[in-house]
C-alpha cells in the first residue's frame, strides 16, 4: 500500500477519451531560460526527460509568449510558427519516451515585458519594469485573443499533450481582468464582465481550434493581492464561464509579481494557500489544481486527501529532485531533496537573465553538462568537514561509486546550515540535513564525526576535499571580551538566551536572518502571518488585500552596518524586499554608516555622522562577516607526503575555499562539481 494513495492515483484529464495521468504531481510553470534559443532545446529536453523519468505526472513548460509584444524580454521563448513547433518535438519526444505527459503553457507578458515593444490593456506602467506599456487598440486586443488560439493549435502540432493558459500572476490576462491595470471603456472594458471577455475569447478561439478532446489548462488567479485586483465574486464567475468556454483544469495562482505580500518564498508557511484552492473546487465542477508552497509528499496529500483540489502543482521542488515522485511511490520519501524555497538559483537567476539552476541540486538545467556519471577507476576520497559544500562533495563523490571518508569536528553533520534553519522561515532548511544524512546512510559512507582529520590522517587517501567552512569574524573592537558580546553562532544555536534590548553589528544576510530571530514571536500562527501582510478573506477584501496587522516584536533590536548603503540591499532579487519589510515590520531600528568605538558596561559606543552614540543593550551580537578555515588543506599542501608513486589531489571548496557573505548556493554546486571532475 502507498503511503500517498490519493497523490499517486490516475487522472483523465477531459473526460474518458481525455489525458490520462499516472497520478497527480504537475510539474509546474517555472522559466528557466532555456526556452529561449533553439540551440538550447537539447538541454531543455534532457531537463524534462529526467523529471518524466522520476514519474511526474504532468509536466508544464514555461512560458512561450503567442506573438512578439508578449515576450518575457528581447528575443525571449514564443510559439508562433510551424518549423518552431516542429522544433520543440524534440522536447516532447523526450518526455514522451520517459512515460510523461508535457503541457506548453502560452503566457503573454504584457506590462511585464521587459523591452520597449510591450502592451497591456491599458499604458500603466508596472512598478518592476522599466518600460512603459503602450495600450492595445480595440482590433490588437482582438488579434492577441486569436494570437493565443492559434500557438494553442501550434502545440498540438509539437506533439504537446495540453496546453496552460498564463491567466494569473500578473501577466496580461491578469491585466485586461482588473480595475488596477484596466481603464478601457471599449468591449474590453469598463465593467466586469468586460475585463473578463478577453480570457474568455482566447479560451473559446482555442477550443473552436484544437477540438473538444484537447485539454487546455487555465492557470487563475485567487488572490491579486494588489489594490485594484478582482473581488472573490470576480473569480468565481470567471471560473464559471471558464467552465462554459471548454477548460479542461483550474490550475490556482496566487499574487501578481509586483504584489507586496510574499507568495512562495522560504518565509511563506508550506500549505499556506490550500484554503484558497479549496474554496475555488467547492464552486467548480472540472479538476483544480492546488499550487504555491507545497514541496512534500505529505502535504501535498494531505491537500487531495481533504478534498481541497484534484491536483497538485509543485515547479520548484521538481527541480530539487527530479526522481520525486519515483521515491514517494517506492517508499524513500526519506531520500527526496526538499525544496528550501531560497529562490536564490532559481528566480534569482531569472530575474538576473541568468539560466535557471537550484540551491540544493545544482544539475537543475545542467543535466547535459553537469553530470555525476560511473567513475572509470577505484579510488579513495577523504571529505573534511561537513556543512554543505562537504556534504554535497561527499555524496555525489559517492554515487559516482567512489569510495568515500567524511570526517567532521563537531559531534553532528551541517555546519552553517545547522544555525540558518534555526531562522524563523527557514525551518525546511533541516530538511536539506535529513536529505544528505539519509544519502549518506544509503550510499554507505563513512561518516567519523567528533574526529579532527590532519594532515597525516589524510595522504593515504587518493582525494581530498577539504570543506572545513567559516568562523565568525571577530572585529578589532575595544571591549570584545565583554560579556555582552556574543556571536550569532551562540545565539543561533541556543547556548546564549540574549536580553531584551540587542545591538546586532553586520547588516549582511546573517545579521538580518538574526534580527528577524530576535524580534520573532514562536506562538505566531499562520493566521497571524497572513494579518502581518495583510492578507484577508477575497469575499471582504478585492485581491485579498487589507490592512497589515503590526507585528508585536520580543525583543528591542537595533541592526547597524559600517556601510553607508541601504541595509538589506545586497539581498537576493526575488526575496530581499520581504526580508527588509519584516526589519521594518518588527520594529528593528536600521543604523548605516556607523563606526563602532567600544564595548562596555553601558553598552555598544559607535559614532555616526561625527556624532558619538551609547546604545544601553544586554547584548551586542557579532555578524561581522566570517574568515575562511583552512589550516588542513594548507599543511596538506606545505607538508603533506603521500606514499611513493601515490599522487595525492586536494582540493578547496565552499567557505574554507571564499570566506564571503555565506553562501550555500556557491558551496554546494562547487561540491558536486569537485566530485564530478574526481
Amino acid at each position: 500500500m502507498s503511503d500517498y494513495p490519493h497523490l499517486l492515483s490516475p487522472i483523465t484529464l477531459g473526460g474518458p477519451s481525455g489525458l490520462r495521468l499516472r497520478n497527480r504531481v504537475v510539474m509546474g510553470s517555472m522559466h528557466t531560460g532555456l526556452e529561449d534559443s533553439a540551440r538550447d532545446l537539447p538541454a531543455l529536453a534532457a531537463y524534462f526527460a529526467e523529471r518524466a523519468r522520476g514519474g511526474v505526472g504532468l509536466i508544464v513548460t514555461g512560458g512561450y509568449a503567442p506573438n512578439k509584444r508578449g515576450w518575457l524580454k528581447p528575443l525571449a521563448s514564443e510559439l508562433t510558427t510551424r518549423l518552431q513547433a516542429m522544433r520543440h518535438r524534440e522536447v516532447t519526444g523526450a518526455v514522451h519516451a520517459e512515460g510523461g505527459a508535457i503541457a506548453l503553457q502560452v503566457l503573454h507578458a504584457g506590462r511585464y515585458g521587459y523591452h520597449p515593444l510591450s502592451v497591456s490593456a491599458s499604458s500603466r506602467k508596472s512598478p518592476i519594469t522599466p518600460f512603459r506599456p503602450s495600450a492595445l487598440s480595440t482590433k490588437a486586443v482582438d488579434r492577441t485573443a486569436t494570437d493565443f488560439a492559434q500557438t494553442v493549435a501550434l502545440a498540438v502540432k509539437a506533439e504537446y499533450d495540453a496546453v496552460e493558459v498564463m491567466g494569473s500572476e500578473g501577466y496580461l490576462i491578469n491585466q485586461f481582468l482588473a480595475v488596477r491595470t484596466n481603464d478601457r471603456t471599449d468591449a474590453w472594458g469598463g465593467t466586469a464582465e468586460k475585463r473578463m471577455r478577453f480570457p474568455l475569447e482566447v479560451v473559446r478561439r482555442a477550443r473552436d481550434l484544437v477540438g473538444a478532446d484537447f485539454p487546455i489548462v487555465y492557470r487563475i488567479s485567487l488572490l491579486d493581492l494588489v489594490e485594484g485586483g478582482q473581488t472573490w465574486e470576480e473569480v468565481v464567475t470567471l471560473a464559471h464561464l471558464l467552465e462554459e468556454a471548454g477548460v479542461t483544469v483550474l490550475n490556482t495562482g496566487i499574487g501578481w509579481h509586483e504584489a507586496r505580500v510574499p507568495t512562495i518564498i522560504t518565509q511563506v508557511p508550506p500549505g499556506a494557500w490550500r484554503s484558497a484552492t479549496a474554496r475555488l473546487k467547492a464552486e467548480v465542477s472540472v479538476p483544480v489544481c492546488a499550487s504555491n508552497r507545497i514541496n512534500t509528499p505529505e502535504l501535498a496529500e494531505s491537500i487531495l486527501a481533504a478534498g481541497e483540489a484534484d491536483l497538485v502543482s509543485m515547479a520548484r521542488p521538481l527541480l530539487a529532485d527530479p526522481d520525486f515522485v519515483a521515491k514517494a511511490a517506492a517508499g524513500r520519501a526519506d531520500e527526496i531533496n526538499t525544496c528550501i524555497a531560497c529562490n536564490q538559483a532559481c528566480l534569482d537567476h531569472v530575474f538576473e537573465n541568468k539560466k535557471a539552476s537550484c540551491l540544493v541540486n545544482p544539475r537543475a538545467c545542467r543535466e547535459t553538462t553537469l553530470v555525476l556519471g560511473p567513475t572509470k577507476r577505484a579510488g579513495t576520497v577523504a571529505v573534511v568537514g561537513a556543512g554543505p559544500a562537504g556534504l554535497s562533495a561527499a555524496v555525489s563523490a559517492a554515487e559516482r561509486g567512489l569510495a568515500v571518508t567524511l570526517f567532521e569536528k563537531s559531534d553532528s553533520l551541517g555546519g552553517q546550515f545547522r544555525l540558518a534553519m534555526q531562522v524563523p522561515g527557514k525551518e525546511d532548511f533541516r530538511e536539506t540535513l535529513r536529505y544528505y544524512t539519509r544519502r549518506l546512510e544509503v550510499l554507505g559512507v563513512e561518516v567519523r564525526l567528533g574526529t579532527v582529520a590532519t594532515a597525516p590522517d589524510l595522504t593515504a587517501y587518493d582525494e581530498v576535499v577539504v570543506a572545513t567552512g567559516v568562523v565568525g569574524r571577530v572585529p578589532d573592537l575595544e571591549g570584545i571580551d565583554h560579556d555582552k558580546v556574543v556571536s550569532y553562532a551562540d545565539v543561533l544555536s541556543g547556548a546564549v538566551v540574549p536580553g531584551k534590548r540587542v545591538a546586532v553589528i553586520g547588516a549582511g544576510g546573517i545579521g538580518v536572518d538574526v534580527s528577524h530571530f530576535l524580534t520573532h514571536d514562536p506562538a505566531d500562527t499562520l493566521d497571524d502571518w497572513m494579518a502581518h501582510w495583510g492578507v484577508g478573506d477575497p469575499s471582504l477584501h478585492p485581491g485579498g488585500l487589507t490592512e497589515r496587522k503590526p507585528r508585536t516584536p520580543v525583543r528591542e533590536v537595533t541592526l547597524l552596518q559600517r556601510k553607508t548603503t541601504p541595509i538589506g540591499i545586497g539581498l537576493g532579487k526575488t526575496s530581499g524586499w520581504a526580508h527588509r519589510a519584516v526589519l521594518k515590520q518588527s520594529g528593528i531600528t536600521q543604523v548605516s554608516g556607523a563606526t563602532y568605538t567600544r564595548v562596555d558596561d553601558a553598552g555598544l559606543h559607535y559614532t555616526l555622522d561625527g556624532v558619538d552614540h551609547v546604545l544601553d543593550v544586554d547584548h551586542v551580537v557579532l555578524c561581522a562577516g566570517q574568515e575562511s578555515v583552512r589550516c588542513v588543506y594548507d599543511d596538506l599542501v606545505a607538508h603533506a607526503e603521500p606514499a611513493p608513486g601515490h599522487e595525492l589531489g586536494v582540493h578547496l571548496i565552499g567557505g574554507a575555499d571564499v570566506a564571503a557573505e555565506l553562501d550555500a548556493k556557491r558551496a554546494i554546486e562547487q561540491g558536486t562539481r569537485v566530485a564530478a571532475g574526481l
